[in-house]
């Protein structure tokens, strides 16, 4: 070999070495599209988490597929809601993600969750004895619907699971992640830390443009298809008057749609909303003779490209469509 030959190559070789990352990022699994979007915020610049539930897929009744087991199998962490929203993990996560590190975002300190409300009218819109009867006359009616075996399935224990709709929670979110990321991989903590204050920064202000953008809205009287969005609600002080389901796989009988109809037009509610991961069928029997608009919220972001925008496109998605079905 002559002499000059590894003088020669020397130049190809410390390219490799500069082309290469100093430590891979940890393999990261998401499950649902928001969640995934604040982990891929935080991951920026250093990796992409992997998402678990694609498209407009439900996390109500979503089954994993050999593709899923797959990303649970090899992933190094996995951020997900709660038991209380993919209960189809339950178990799976376990014995899939055996080794991983699990991040349970209901289970972080200083997340708000609020309590699961009856469908129908809301308890907070009920007057007297007349609002308690109706509560115990859905219950029931309720009741009857639904099997023992879905009641206990979709029994919210801690309550509402939507938490990520609540700016304050997203918050708390990305600081939580931003930890778990930097105790998995040190050597790239100072761009988590970095993304996460710049994430949190950038929730402060979409939390006071869509406040600010929402006035016109309140006061008017809606129904949402199911309780996802107390924590938006409460967040930005627009209350919705009621919901038409307490279990998003379970369409209300006849009779509670007879029900419902009736308070929609006793209250006079400006829109009826539906969500894109479920049929309307439901809302535009409920609408029909009313007066009521049909509008879409959509607290997953089934058509919003995934990465670390979607978040911040979903919750003023959420501002325009109450917007435009309520006062435009």
């Amino acid at each position: 070999m002559p002499k000059n030959a590894f003088v020669l190559l020397a130049p190809a070789a410390l390219a490799l070495f500069a082309a290469a990352p100093a430590l891979a990022a940890p393999n990261v699994v998401a499950t649902i599209k928001p969640l995934h979007s604040l982990v891929a915020g935080v991951m920026d610049g250093v990796g992409s988490p992997e998402l678990l539930i694609e498209g407009a897929a439900s996390p109500h009744g979503f089954s994993l597929r050999p593709s899923d087991a797959g990303k649970l199998e090899s992933a190094d962490l996995v951020f997900w809601i709660g038991q209380d929203l993919e209960t189809f993990l339950d178990g799976p996560l376990d014995t899939l993600a055996a080794n991983a590190t699990k991040i349970e975002m209901m289970d972080i300190e200083g997340v708000n969750i609020l309590e699961l409300r009856e469908g129908g009218l809301f308890e907070a819109h009920s007057d007297g004895d007349e609002g308690e009867d109706h509560a115990e006359d859905e219950h029931e009616d309720h009741a009857h619907e639904e099997s023992d075996d879905h009641a206990e399935e979709h029994d919210h224990a801690h309550g509402d699971a939507h938490i990520w709709l609540d700016p304050q929670n997203a918050r708390i979110m990305v600081a939580a992640i931003a930890d778990a990321l930097i105790a998995a991989d040190p050597e790239n903590a100072q761009t988590y830390d970095a993304n996460g204050q710049a994430l949190a920064a950038r929730i402060d202000t979409l939390q006071a443009e869509i406040d600010t953008r929402l006035e016109p809205a309140r006061g008017q009287s809606f129904f949402v298809f199911h309780d996802a969005y107390h924590g938006f609600e409460q967040s930005f002080d627009i209350e919705a008057t009621g919901s038409f389901t307490v279990n998003p796989e379970i369409a209300p009988g006849a009779g509670r749609l007879t029900e419902i109809r009736a308070v929609v037009e006793q209250q006079g509610a400006a829109c009826l909303f539906a969500e894109p991961q479920f049929s309307p069928q439901v809302i535009e029997t409920i609408a029909e003779g009313t007066g009521a608009r049909i509008g879409t919220l959509d607290p997953l972001g089934a058509d919003i490209a995934d990465g670390p925008d979607l978040y911040f496109t979903l919750m003023n998605a959420m501002a325009d469509n109450l917007l435009d079905c309520l006062v435009n």
